[in-house]
């Protein structure tokens, strides 16, 4: 008898968490990728190797990042339950769907209209009514909802644009790839009365951030 595909994607998302757990200890993260069907955020061509834990083409040049690198970021966000955060770069919208599960309400903003209906569409109908996926406009993120708890950005940029910053509340943490096309660094920045913190959290890699403070059409031409 042939092996029920819904059974296999189970089990292939169980043995992602379990291969996560070395190196990420939020439960609330890990319980998150365990109730979140990834496979319902890539290509039908793609849903057997949904739980692999690797980058998967999205289209339109974007990936799926990489879960261990997800989790690496939901965990340092140290996301409770409560509050309101603001991802830039909402993508297939599998990030977005965790970051339902860790927080009250999701402001998710993404510059390719195609990607973001596509996500749209699936966030809904899988229930995720706290969600609002918005597209790019002139400013960085989505001021007109700040200030948020949290800010989480899916793509990388030459430093850590002021314009996020300001958009978070008291407290509030943004996490960030930050560096050069080629080498980029994990940057955790915390907003406190005494100013901003910023801690290195690792070298990453991901796709550049296109817009203001971030970088242009044309610098990422090939």
């Amino acid at each position: 008898m042939a092996a029920d595909p819904d059974e296999t994607l189970a089990a292939a998302r169980e043995t992602l968490v379990r291969g996560l757990r070395p190196d990420i200890s939020d439960e609330r993260v890990l319980a998150a990728i365990a109730s979140v069907a990834r496979e319902r955020f890539v290509a039908a061509e793609l849903r057997e190797v949904a739980y692999q834990d690797r980058p998967l083409q999205i289209g339109h040049g974007q990936t799926i990042s990489q879960p261990r690198m997800i989790a690496m970021m939901l965990q340092e966000l140290a996301l409770t339950g409560t509050g309101k955060v603001l991802e830039v770069g909402t993508g297939s919208g599998y990030q977005t769907a965790l970051l339902a599960e860790l927080a009250d309400s999701v402001v998710s903003v993404e510059l390719i209209p195609e990607l973001a209906e596509g996500a749209r569409a699936v966030l809904e109908e899988l229930g995720y009514a706290s969600v609002r996926v918005h597209i790019a406009g002139e400013v960085l993120g989505w001021p007109d909802e700040a200030p948020y708890d949290a800010i989480i950005v899916a793509a990388a940029a030459p430093r850590i644009p002021q314009s996020l910053v300001d958009q978070l509340a008291a407290g509030g943490r943004l996490a960030l790839p930050v560096g050069s096309r080629e080498e980029q660094d994990l940057l955790l920045a915390q907003r406190l009365p005494e100013g901003v913190t910023i801690v290195r959290k690792g070298p990453c890699r991901f796709v550049p951030l296109i817009g203001p403070e971030a970088y242009t059409p044309a610098e990422i031409a090939p």
